[in-house]
């Protein structure tokens, strides 16, 4: 039993010059992360995996998790993407979240729970529960279809053209969808993938000297990658990117970089099967436009009160997809009124723009973008408050230049006791992933309010970019 995603895999793997190499590693070639791939499957077969379980992979972006993925998919389970160097904390959630009973860590089975997973006719016909942050700080488990994301790949494939002799560098983890689909699609065309385990400026640059053809990469990475002047890209004929806003200065740069390259922003959600709307250098365009969408996607733009917004009249951003979610693991109302009808509800707010373009203006959700992360303020919060000195602790995103949004936060400790920012910095460094950790914190009496008197995360650049004394 296998589905759409690992048929793709195994055609792609099976093309003469397909591999995966590392940075960090050897790499591998297509046939050697098939032959992976059987091994996976016969372990968690043994192991007496059922149709449409979840288990969870472990992450470090290699060769081998694309294989893993495959063998999971091959047995007839549901890959659950777990970074390999995930905080405590973050691994527990999953695992709570899936009830998942085993764990594949390359070659390492490993048993996280008693019992077997419950069974879900969500899960039925799934390839992927991705984890996204959530408003209320628990991790939403995004469920993925084969068949879904099969058609994106086949969209995409149209829209971006990879070829055979690509070699398409992807310094984006495999956990999130955005690195995901574009290590298939590369696979999918036999191109050589080139994963990269940890981001730095000399590690892309090398890259891009040695013959990249395709970068997929977030605005934060590019920013980094010109700030000392733009290395040499002899090769590059695409830039992918997404998962955060790319201001037009940096488009502006990253064009006049290297002009043999087509920048391409794409625009969407995890639960939308990514990539709704796509923007190419070349066309007209201002600050935050997303372009128009892509294959198999409608949307429409609408007030606050649901009725359909005039043309250049700013209202919440909703979108239809044929390369959606089945749902949300074990939350049917979370589901429900994430979707108006058949819309995903982006909580963007947009308008559209007389050339037929899409503009994003603004967000209604409170998730911070820090570098292409998502990140729950409350899930930064908790944290905080978890310390035994903290009374309370309020955290929003700021906009900074090079990340789109900093960490702010305000903490107010218990009476009389007196605890340092740097204690605290260690404290949410040891209990959350370093991009989560708040870029600044402010020791204050008191939380920010908003004219109601209720806590505002509206107003902590007030105390943050301004501290109180």
């Amino acid at each position: 039993m296998t589905g759409a995603l690992a048929t793709i895999m195994r055609e792609g793997l099976a093309r003469p010059g397909c591999r995966i190499d590392e940075v960090s590693g050897p790499g591998m070639t297509g046939s050697e992360i098939a032959a992976h791939a059987d091994l996976v499957e016969g372990l968690l077969r043994e192991a007496g995996v059922r149709p449409h379980d979840p288990v969870h992979v472990a992450i470090g972006n290699r060769a081998l998790d694309l294989g893993t993925l495959l063998g999971v998919w091959r047995a007839g389970a549901v890959a659950v993407p777990v970074h390999r160097s995930a905080a405590p904390l973050t691994r527990a959630a999953a695992e709570r979240a899936t009830r998942a009973r085993l764990l594949v860590d390359g070659l390492i089975l490993d048993t996280i729970a008693d019992a077997d997973p419950p069974g879900r006719t969500l899960l039925d016909g799934a390839a992927l529960v991705v984890f996204t942050s959530g408003s209320t700080g628990a991790p939403k488990g995004v469920v993925l279809g084969h068949d879904a994301l099969a058609r994106k790949l086949a969209v995409l494939d149209q829209l971006l053209g990879f070829r055979p002799d690509d070699v398409v560098v992807v310094p984006l983890q495999l956990t999130f969808i955005f690195g995901i689909w574009a290590s298939l699609l590369a696979i999918r065309s036999g191109a050589t993938l080139v994963l990269v385990q940890k981001f730095t400026r000399a590690t892309l640059a090398n890259q891009l000297a040695a013959g990249a053809t395709v970068l997929a990469a977030v605005p934060t990475m590019l920013r980094a990658l010109l700030a000392d002047g733009a290395p040499l890209g002899p090769e590059l004929r695409a830039v992918l990117t997404g998962g955060e806003a790319l201001g037009p200065s940096l488009a502006q740069a990253v064009c006049g970089s290297w002009p043999a390259a087509e920048l391409v922003d794409l625009y969407g959600s995890t639960e939308t099967g990514s990539c709704d709307f796509h923007h190419r250098s070349g066309a007209a365009g201002e600050a935050g436009s997303i372009g128009t969408p892509t294959e198999g996607v409608s949307f429409r733009i609408v007030r606050d009160d649901g009725t359909p917004a005039s043309a250049g009249e700013v209202g919440e951003l909703r979108i239809r997809t044929v390369c959606g979610m089945h749902g949300y693991l074990d939350n049917a109302e979370l589901t429900q009124s994430s979707f108006e009808a058949d819309h995903f509800r982006t909580g963007d707010l947009a308008r559209l723009r007389p050339d037929g373009q899409v503009e994003i203006v603004g967000r209604s959700k409170e998730i911070i973008s820090r570098g292409g992360n998502k990140i729950s303020p409350l899930e930064i919060e908790n944290a905080l408050c978890a310390h035994p000195d903290v009374a309370a602790a309020l955290c929003a995103g700021v906009p900074e230049e090079r990340l789109g949004e900093a960490i702010h936060a305000v903490v107010v400790l218990k009476p009389g006791l007196a605890l340092t920012v740097d204690e605290l910095r260690r404290w949410a460094s040891a209990n959350l992933e370093r991009y989560k950790v708040p870029d600044v914190i402010v020791v204050s009496d008191t939380l920010p309010s908003g004219a109601t008197g209720k806590a505002s995360r509206a107003m902590v650049s007030t105390f943050t970019v301004e501290p109180v004394s």
